[in-house]
Protein backbone atom coordinates (compact mmCIF):
# COMPACT_ATOMS: atom_id res chain seq x y z
CA UNK A 1 0.00 0.00 0.00
CA UNK A 2 1.24 3.29 -1.36
CA UNK A 3 0.37 6.74 0.13
CA UNK A 4 -0.28 9.13 -2.78
CA UNK A 5 -0.13 12.98 -2.38
CA UNK A 6 -2.08 15.00 -4.47
CA UNK A 7 -2.91 18.52 -5.34
CA UNK A 8 -4.90 20.84 -3.57
CA UNK A 9 -7.76 21.13 -6.66
CA UNK A 10 -8.54 17.16 -5.35
CA UNK A 11 -10.68 18.03 -3.39
CA UNK A 12 -13.10 19.69 -5.38
CA UNK A 13 -12.72 16.83 -8.06
CA UNK A 14 -13.42 14.47 -4.92
CA UNK A 15 -16.76 16.44 -4.20
CA UNK A 16 -18.02 16.61 -7.72
CA UNK A 17 -17.04 12.96 -8.40
CA UNK A 18 -19.71 12.57 -5.06
CA UNK A 19 -22.28 14.16 -6.84
CA UNK A 20 -22.11 13.02 -10.14
CA UNK A 21 -21.94 9.24 -8.89
CA UNK A 22 -25.14 10.15 -6.89
CA UNK A 23 -27.21 11.20 -9.99
CA UNK A 24 -25.79 7.86 -11.98
CA UNK A 25 -28.42 6.66 -9.34
CA UNK A 26 -29.78 8.69 -7.69
CA UNK A 27 -32.53 6.12 -6.36
CA UNK A 28 -30.60 3.72 -5.27
CA UNK A 29 -28.46 6.23 -3.48
CA UNK A 30 -31.18 7.53 -1.89
CA UNK A 31 -32.88 4.25 -0.76
CA UNK A 32 -29.47 2.97 0.43
CA UNK A 33 -28.59 5.96 2.30
CA UNK A 34 -32.29 5.82 4.00
CA UNK A 35 -31.14 1.79 5.11
CA UNK A 36 -27.88 2.66 6.34
CA UNK A 37 -29.48 5.43 8.53
CA UNK A 38 -32.81 3.53 9.34
CA UNK A 39 -30.59 0.08 10.59
CA UNK A 40 -28.07 2.15 12.54
CA UNK A 41 -31.66 3.79 14.20
CA UNK A 42 -33.56 1.02 15.03
CA UNK A 43 -29.97 -0.33 16.95
CA UNK A 44 -29.92 2.93 18.11
CA UNK A 45 -33.69 2.42 20.12
CA UNK A 46 -31.94 -0.99 21.89
CA UNK A 47 -32.14 -0.07 25.79
CA UNK A 48 -29.52 1.19 27.50
CA UNK A 49 -26.52 0.15 25.09
CA UNK A 50 -28.30 0.87 21.62
CA UNK A 51 -26.53 4.25 21.14
CA UNK A 52 -22.84 2.44 21.50
CA UNK A 53 -24.01 -0.38 18.91
CA UNK A 54 -25.16 1.98 16.42
CA UNK A 55 -21.90 3.78 16.80
CA UNK A 56 -20.12 0.33 16.75
CA UNK A 57 -21.69 -0.10 13.49
CA UNK A 58 -20.64 2.90 11.75
CA UNK A 59 -17.31 1.49 9.98
CA UNK A 60 -18.81 -1.29 8.93
CA UNK A 61 -21.58 0.93 7.21
CA UNK A 62 -19.28 3.36 6.06
CA UNK A 63 -17.31 0.76 3.97
CA UNK A 64 -20.51 -0.60 2.55
CA UNK A 65 -21.94 2.91 1.17
CA UNK A 66 -18.18 2.91 0.17
CA UNK A 67 -18.50 -0.07 -1.63
CA UNK A 68 -21.86 1.24 -3.57
CA UNK A 69 -19.98 3.98 -4.52
CA UNK A 70 -17.57 1.94 -6.40
CA UNK A 71 -20.26 -0.30 -7.89
CA UNK A 72 -22.45 2.78 -9.27
CA UNK A 73 -19.30 4.63 -10.43
CA UNK A 74 -18.23 1.35 -12.47
CA UNK A 75 -21.92 1.87 -14.01
CA UNK A 76 -22.90 -1.26 -12.19
CA UNK A 77 -26.68 -0.51 -9.73
CA UNK A 78 -25.69 -1.32 -6.29
CA UNK A 79 -27.77 -3.56 -4.15
CA UNK A 80 -29.36 -3.41 -0.65
CA UNK A 81 -26.69 -5.86 0.15
CA UNK A 82 -24.28 -4.45 -0.84
CA UNK A 83 -24.06 -2.57 2.87
CA UNK A 84 -23.30 -5.59 4.62
CA UNK A 85 -19.83 -6.23 2.30
CA UNK A 86 -17.63 -5.43 5.40
CA UNK A 87 -18.87 -8.65 7.21
CA UNK A 88 -18.48 -10.95 4.20
CA UNK A 89 -14.52 -11.56 4.10
CA UNK A 90 -14.48 -13.76 7.37
CA UNK A 91 -14.30 -13.41 11.07
CA UNK A 92 -11.16 -12.13 11.29
CA UNK A 93 -12.09 -9.02 9.12
CA UNK A 94 -15.37 -8.76 10.69
CA UNK A 95 -13.53 -8.17 14.25
CA UNK A 96 -11.86 -5.90 13.11
CA UNK A 97 -14.14 -3.97 11.53
CA UNK A 98 -16.04 -4.22 15.23
CA UNK A 99 -13.10 -3.37 16.85
CA UNK A 100 -12.42 -0.37 14.63
CA UNK A 101 -16.26 0.48 15.12
CA UNK A 102 -15.64 0.31 19.21
CA UNK A 103 -12.50 2.66 19.19
CA UNK A 104 -15.50 4.74 17.31
CA UNK A 105 -17.77 4.63 20.24
CA UNK A 106 -15.47 5.40 23.06
CA UNK A 107 -14.22 8.32 20.84
CA UNK A 108 -17.31 10.04 20.20
CA UNK A 109 -18.75 8.94 23.66
CA UNK A 110 -15.68 10.55 25.22
CA UNK A 111 -16.31 13.91 23.04
CA UNK A 112 -20.09 13.84 24.15
CA UNK A 113 -19.37 13.41 27.67
CA UNK A 114 -16.71 16.48 27.89
CA UNK A 115 -19.14 18.55 26.40
CA UNK A 116 -21.93 17.32 29.04
CA UNK A 117 -19.04 18.90 31.70
CA UNK A 118 -19.90 22.16 30.36
CA UNK A 119 -23.72 22.27 29.84
CA UNK A 120 -24.81 19.57 32.22
CA UNK A 121 -25.52 17.03 29.32
CA UNK A 122 -28.05 19.35 26.99
CA UNK A 123 -26.02 19.06 23.45
CA UNK A 124 -25.39 15.10 24.61
CA UNK A 125 -29.35 14.68 25.22
CA UNK A 126 -29.95 16.31 22.05
CA UNK A 127 -26.79 14.56 19.94
CA UNK A 128 -28.49 11.21 21.28
CA UNK A 129 -31.80 12.64 19.92
CA UNK A 130 -33.81 12.46 23.14
CA UNK A 131 -34.79 15.83 23.27
CA UNK A 132 -35.80 18.57 20.37
CA UNK A 133 -33.37 21.77 19.80
CA UNK A 134 -35.10 24.57 20.90
CA UNK A 135 -34.72 28.78 21.22
CA UNK A 136 -33.73 28.63 25.13
CA UNK A 137 -31.04 26.20 23.94
CA UNK A 138 -29.60 28.26 21.52
CA UNK A 139 -29.83 31.34 23.76
CA UNK A 140 -28.25 29.45 26.21
CA UNK A 141 -24.22 30.07 26.59
CA UNK A 142 -22.83 26.90 27.87
CA UNK A 143 -25.36 24.81 25.30
CA UNK A 144 -23.82 26.94 22.42
CA UNK A 145 -20.02 26.25 24.42
CA UNK A 146 -20.87 22.51 24.74
CA UNK A 147 -21.71 22.30 21.00
CA UNK A 148 -18.39 24.42 19.61
CA UNK A 149 -16.12 22.27 21.89
CA UNK A 150 -17.60 19.22 20.75
CA UNK A 151 -17.47 20.48 17.33
CA UNK A 152 -13.64 20.81 18.18
CA UNK A 153 -12.75 17.94 19.80
CA UNK A 154 -14.59 15.80 16.87
CA UNK A 155 -12.34 17.17 14.10
CA UNK A 156 -9.00 15.17 15.21
CA UNK A 157 -11.87 11.93 15.52
CA UNK A 158 -13.07 12.57 12.13
CA UNK A 159 -9.12 12.93 10.84
CA UNK A 160 -8.25 9.62 12.58
CA UNK A 161 -11.37 7.63 11.12
CA UNK A 162 -11.45 9.37 7.79
CA UNK A 163 -9.73 6.46 5.92
CA UNK A 164 -10.21 3.84 8.44
CA UNK A 165 -12.46 1.88 7.69
CA UNK A 166 -11.47 1.31 4.50
CA UNK A 167 -7.47 0.74 5.43
CA UNK A 168 -9.30 -2.21 7.69
CA UNK A 169 -11.57 -3.75 4.64
CA UNK A 170 -9.70 -3.33 1.29
CA UNK A 171 -5.93 -3.56 2.79
CA UNK A 172 -6.39 -5.69 6.03
CA UNK A 173 -4.40 -3.13 8.28
CA UNK A 174 -4.90 -3.85 12.04
CA UNK A 175 -7.38 -1.41 13.59
CA UNK A 176 -5.11 0.77 15.65
CA UNK A 177 -2.54 1.09 12.75
CA UNK A 178 -5.60 2.04 10.50
CA UNK A 179 -6.29 5.02 12.76
CA UNK A 180 -2.33 6.04 12.20
CA UNK A 181 -2.48 5.82 8.34
CA UNK A 182 -5.67 7.63 8.25
CA UNK A 183 -4.31 10.70 9.88
CA UNK A 184 -0.96 10.68 8.00
CA UNK A 185 -3.11 10.56 4.68
CA UNK A 186 -5.25 13.57 5.48
CA UNK A 187 -2.70 16.28 7.14
CA UNK A 188 -0.36 14.96 4.05
CA UNK A 189 -3.43 16.17 1.74
CA UNK A 190 -4.84 18.72 3.72
CA UNK A 191 -4.67 20.96 1.30
CA UNK A 192 -7.00 19.17 -0.26
CA UNK A 193 -9.17 18.10 2.19
CA UNK A 194 -9.44 21.92 2.98
CA UNK A 195 -11.30 22.36 -0.65
CA UNK A 196 -13.06 19.71 -0.18
CA UNK A 197 -14.56 20.66 2.81
CA UNK A 198 -14.72 24.08 1.59
CA UNK A 199 -16.68 23.13 -1.91
CA UNK A 200 -19.35 21.12 0.12
CA UNK A 201 -20.13 23.91 2.60
CA UNK A 202 -20.28 25.70 -0.81
CA UNK A 203 -22.68 23.05 -2.14
CA UNK A 204 -25.27 23.10 1.21
CA UNK A 205 -25.13 27.11 0.96
CA UNK A 206 -26.27 26.79 -2.56
CA UNK A 207 -29.01 23.86 -1.45
CA UNK A 208 -30.02 26.19 1.38
CA UNK A 209 -30.48 29.25 -0.79
CA UNK A 210 -32.56 27.95 -3.36
CA UNK A 211 -35.13 26.39 -1.18
CA UNK A 212 -35.16 30.02 0.34
CA UNK A 213 -35.76 31.40 -3.16
CA UNK A 214 -38.54 29.06 -3.90
CA UNK A 215 -40.15 29.68 -0.40
CA UNK A 216 -39.95 33.75 -1.44
CA UNK A 217 -41.29 32.89 -5.01
CA UNK A 218 -44.33 31.00 -3.66
CA UNK A 219 -44.44 33.43 -0.70
CA UNK A 220 -45.36 29.78 1.30
CA UNK A 221 -43.08 28.05 3.68
CA UNK A 222 -44.41 24.91 3.68
CA UNK A 223 -42.05 24.62 0.49
CA UNK A 224 -38.97 24.90 2.77
CA UNK A 225 -40.57 22.50 5.45
CA UNK A 226 -41.46 19.98 3.23
CA UNK A 227 -38.20 20.45 1.18
CA UNK A 228 -35.33 20.17 4.17
CA UNK A 229 -35.51 16.67 5.05
CA UNK A 230 -35.56 15.95 1.57
CA UNK A 231 -32.96 18.11 0.57
CA UNK A 232 -30.64 17.05 3.47
CA UNK A 233 -30.93 13.36 2.69
CA UNK A 234 -29.56 13.73 -0.51
CA UNK A 235 -26.74 16.13 -0.14
CA UNK A 236 -25.59 13.70 2.95
CA UNK A 237 -25.82 10.94 0.54
CA UNK A 238 -23.52 12.74 -2.32
CA UNK A 239 -21.30 13.36 0.56
CA UNK A 240 -20.95 9.68 1.54
CA UNK A 241 -20.30 8.76 -1.72
CA UNK A 242 -17.85 11.16 -2.47
CA UNK A 243 -15.78 9.72 0.48
CA UNK A 244 -14.68 6.74 -1.83
CA UNK A 245 -13.12 8.74 -4.12
CA UNK A 246 -10.68 10.09 -1.35
CA UNK A 247 -9.67 7.05 -0.03
CA UNK A 248 -9.39 6.04 -3.90
CA UNK A 249 -6.80 8.79 -4.56
CA UNK A 250 -5.51 8.80 -1.03
CA UNK A 251 -3.84 5.07 -1.78
CA UNK A 252 -3.27 3.26 -4.36
CA UNK A 253 -2.31 -1.16 -3.54
CA UNK A 254 1.51 -2.82 -4.70
CA UNK A 255 1.72 -6.39 -5.71
CA UNK A 256 1.28 -8.17 -1.80
CA UNK A 257 -1.87 -6.00 -1.24
CA UNK A 258 -3.96 -7.39 -4.96
CA UNK A 259 -2.85 -10.89 -3.44
CA UNK A 260 -3.70 -10.37 0.17
CA UNK A 261 -7.18 -10.32 0.71
CA UNK A 262 -10.00 -13.00 -0.94
CA UNK A 263 -11.79 -12.18 -3.72
CA UNK A 264 -15.89 -10.84 -3.21
CA UNK A 265 -18.44 -11.09 -5.96
CA UNK A 266 -19.95 -8.33 -4.57
CA UNK A 267 -17.13 -6.44 -3.28
CA UNK A 268 -15.25 -3.28 -4.94
CA UNK A 269 -11.69 -3.88 -6.12
CA UNK A 270 -8.24 -2.23 -4.58
CA UNK A 271 -8.56 1.32 -4.91
CA UNK A 272 -6.12 2.06 -7.92
CA UNK A 273 -5.89 -1.75 -8.58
Amino acid sequence: MKLNIVPASTGVTWARAGIRTFFRQPLAFTGLFFMFMAALSVVAIVPVVGGLLALVLVPAATVGFMAATEQAAAGRFPMPTILAVGFRRGPKATRALLLLGALYAVAIALVVGISALIDGGRFAQLYAGGEGISRDMVMDAEFRTAMWVATLLYLPVSLLFWHAPALVHWYAVPPVKSLFFSAVAVLKNSRAFLLYGATWMLVSFAAGLLLLLLTLATGSPTIAQVGLVPAALVMAAMFFASIWFSFRDSFSPDEQDAAALPPDPGDAALPGA
